[in-house]
């Protein structure tokens, strides 16, 4: 059985689906950051069959929740003080995307403007939809179908 040491402080991001788990390494930035990282792929899950986890750490504040509320808002993420968790955070869908999703309608102003900030806000909850600040063009997470 592998074996993965505890952290002293730091964020375990827990019911990943499986072989997730490098796209939120990358949306995290965490290649970025100064700090330790653990990605187990494709673990044993009761739950989910297989799942991946990540292990970080640093403190909470380093990490931008909004992404991966957006990517997948079922994540558990577990806060580690002193080798303990001491809670663990709910994430939900962000009401505001920035630099995260890229606007396809080639007539918006952020194809035009390059240094213009990508932003989203959401549309629909329920059927998770992002539109364009600018545009209004549509985007919908490819977790939900039509």
């Amino acid at each position: 059985m592998l074996n993965v040491g505890k952290l002293n402080e730091g964020v375990v991001l827990d019911h990943i689906e499986a072989g997730r788990s490098m796209d939120l390494y990358r949306y995290l930035k965490l290649d970025k950051m100064d700090c330790c990282v653990a990605i187990i792929k494709n673990a044993h899950s009761n739950k989910m069959g297989k799942k991946d986890i990540i292990k970080v750490e640093c403190p909470i504040d380093q990490l931008d929740l909004n992404v991966l509320g957006f990517i997948d808002h079922r994540i558990t993420v577990n806060i580690i003080q002193h080798g303990e968790i001491v809670s663990k955070k709910e994430l939900s869908l962000p009401k505001q995307l920035v630099n995260i999703i890229h606007c396809k309608n080639p007539r918006c102003i952020t194809s035009i403007e390059q240094g213009l900030d990508q932003i989203f806000f959401l549309a629909d909850e329920e059927k998770e939809i992002y539109r364009c600040r600018y545009c209004e063009e549509k985007y919908r997470s490819s977790r939900k179908k039509k």
